[in-house]
């Protein structure tokens, strides 16, 4: 079996990258592995990978869980990953854009599911909120990301990186960094520090709220104007100025606050009361 590294798959193949897909392919072994050990794969495992490239990852993926879907949007990597992963008989190649695959109807009724992905960083928000907000039931998502949205995901309040990001993945995960990433770990190397980080999904959401749609419209509406007060940046709820002032006194915040001086609980505890007064 053939075991060429990424730039020599690279070569042989005369693959051009595509600077619009964002990518950027690992060529650190040391990565690669601490990528595949931070995920802990089984035998028991089925793993989603998105974003394969050329598929040195998904090799060692391959060659320790029982079953492997590539999702891949890139028509020029499909013949090259069909061609030096054909000896594994537990790869599915899948041709699609990955914020428009559904992951419950791929995965059916395996139990043990975890993501694994090398994503470009133009669409690591989306594809995070898409995996969270579908419901999917998944294990652990171990990815390589930006260094900012790693920090961003992993925030805490009254710092300049916690936001609605924050607040979505850490309502439903707990948050592991793995390592820091050089750009020097890439072909083509990209102009900023990467980071692995795992997010353990919880079995239940960190808070208990009654709306999630009204916690996230809260949340975000809280982000959108940092700079303004909680009174004056929930003035797009269209709740009468009664009603958002006995929300805060049933939460207990003071409506002068900004929005990334609250905890979790807190935005539950607010958004909880909002939904109580609005039933």
């Amino acid at each position: 079996m053939s075991d060429l590294s990424t730039k020599e798959i690279v070569k042989k193949y005369g693959f051009r990258f595509t600077k619009s897909l964002g990518q950027n392919f690992l060529i650190d072994d040391s990565v690669l592995m601490d990528i595949v050990e931070g995920a802990d794969v089984s035998s028991e495992d089925l793993i989603i990978e998105i974003g394969p490239g050329v598929g040195t990852l998904t090799k060692e993926l391959l060659k320790r869980a029982s079953k492997v879907y590539s999702i891949e949007l890139d028509a020029d990597l499909i013949p090259i990953l069909q061609e030096e992963l054909k000896e594994f008989n537990n790869f599915e190649l899948v041709h699609r854009d990955a914020l428009k695959v559904d992951f419950n109807s791929l995965v059916g009724e395996q139990k043990s599911v975890k993501v694994v992905a090398n994503l470009p960083y133009y669409v690591t928000t989306p594809i995070i909120a898409k995996l969270l907000n579908d419901q999917f039931n998944f294990k652990s998502l171990t990815i390589m990301i930006q260094k900012e949205v790693a920090e961003r995901i992993a925030a805490s309040p009254n710092t300049k990186e916690y936001g609605a990001l924050s607040i979505l993945v850490q309502y439903y995960c707990d948050t592991e960094i793995i390592r820091k990433v050089a750009p020097s770990s890439f072909i083509p190397q990209p102009k900023v520090d990467s980071i692995v980080i795992k997010l353990n999904k919880l079995d239940k959401p960190r808070v208990y709220v009654k709306d999630e749609k009204l916690f996230f419209r809260v949340s975000r509406d809280a982000f959108n104007m940092r700079r303004k007060t909680l009174w004056n940046a929930l003035k797009g709820l269209n709740m009468s100025s009664n009603v958002i002032e006995e929300a805060f006194n049933n939460a207990g915040i003071d409506p002068k606050r900004r929005g990334e001086t609250l905890s979790l609980q807190e935005f539950a505890d607010l958004s909880n009361a909002i939904y109580d007064l609005n039933k």
